[in-house]
């Protein structure tokens, strides 16, 4: 198997299912003729055409409205934002229409869109450029939300929300884009949406993290088995729906659970999954659910992020 990294499984994921399904395109700021802003579509004007690979004006909202539109007429719109920070102009069209396209038809029409977009900070960018605002998908009923931390992940998701009939936001770690490699199959596979994986088991307490956060996981995870602390690190791959399943056996084995999320602290994932465990798990808790969290501000500049993070 070729040693991949997260970009070079995104490329490798879009030409695979291009090449399957005549059905799926491409849309969105620099994707064709720059291969976009991080290189991810790199190849793919060249491969497949304009037709398919398609340049759009800097207009969140008309990308996501146009994707909607594609989606319902029978296409597989795969839309790409260059920032998370850039979304918010689109959010009336992902709240208002393509969440809801399924219930409103009653079924009779779905909306198979992926909108991919890197997030997260820790790169010094500049503002709009390093939002970890998934809590905002998250909140969204109608909409799936994946993250993944892994070359591999990345690329058996990313194919699994193609195929998925329903609107999927996949949100790339920017920070994590070449930063490391693993084997990765050249064949197609896909990993299920809204399963989570336990990276390393453990029994003294569970860590659950996702995306860029993972690598600040297992960091821990191994700083603190030098001290003979077992810590199990839970993946949660997606974020909507979540793996209760997953995480409640975790809790259920070690008692303890410690919570690490990039994004604003007040209203974030990560009180949701504390409640979720605190509701359903209390009687196997030995302490309090515990969180690790951005704090309430708007990311900082690139000075001020690169004191905060020395």
């Amino acid at each position: 198997m070729p040693l991949l990294t997260i970009a070079d499984a995104i490329n490798q994921a879009l030409h695979q299912e291009m090449e399957r399904d005549s059905t799926i395109m491409i849309l969105g700021e620099d994707v064709g003729v720059d291969g976009g802003v991080f290189r991810i579509t790199d190849g793919l004007l060249k491969k497949f055409g304009p037709d398919r690979v398609t340049d759009t004006p800097l207009a969140e909202s008309g990308i996501v409205g146009t994707s909607i539109g594609l989606a319902m007429a029978g296409l597989k719109p795969v839309a790409e934002l260059q920032f998370d920070g850039f979304v918010y102009p689109a959010f009336d069209q992902l709240i208002s229409h393509a969440s809801r396209i399924r219930n409103r038809t009653r079924g009779k029409l779905s909306c198979p869109l992926v909108v991919r977009f890197p997030y997260s900070g820790g790169v010094r960018a500049l503002e709009h450029h390093s939002e970890s605002m998934e809590a905002l998908f998250v909140h969204i009923p109608g909409l799936k939300v994946v993250c993944p931390s892994t070359p591999y992940d990345a690329k058996g998701l990313l194919i699994a929300a193609i195929r998925d009939p329903d609107p999927v936001i996949f949100m790339e770690p920017k920070k994590l884009y070449r930063s490391l490699k693993e084997d990765v199959p050249k064949e197609s596979y896909e990993i299920p949406l809204g399963k989570a994986r336990v990276m390393i088991e453990g029994n003294n307490a569970t860590i659950i993290a996702w995306g860029s956060m993972i690598p600040v996981a297992l960091k821990a995870q191994a700083v603190l088995a030098q001290e003979n602390i077992s810590l199990e690190v839970v993946d949660l791959r997606t974020l909507s729906p979540l793996d209760n399943e997953t995480i409640f056996a975790s809790i259920q084995k070690t008692g303890r659970c410690v919570i690490i999320q990039e994004g604003p602290r007040t209203c974030g994932l990560a009180a949701e999954i504390s409640a979720r465990i605190t509701e359903k798990m209390s009687g196997s808790l030995k302490s309090p659910v515990k969180r690790v969290t951005g704090f309430d501000i708007i990311p900082p500049l690139l000075k001020s992020e690169e004191v905060l993070s020395s």
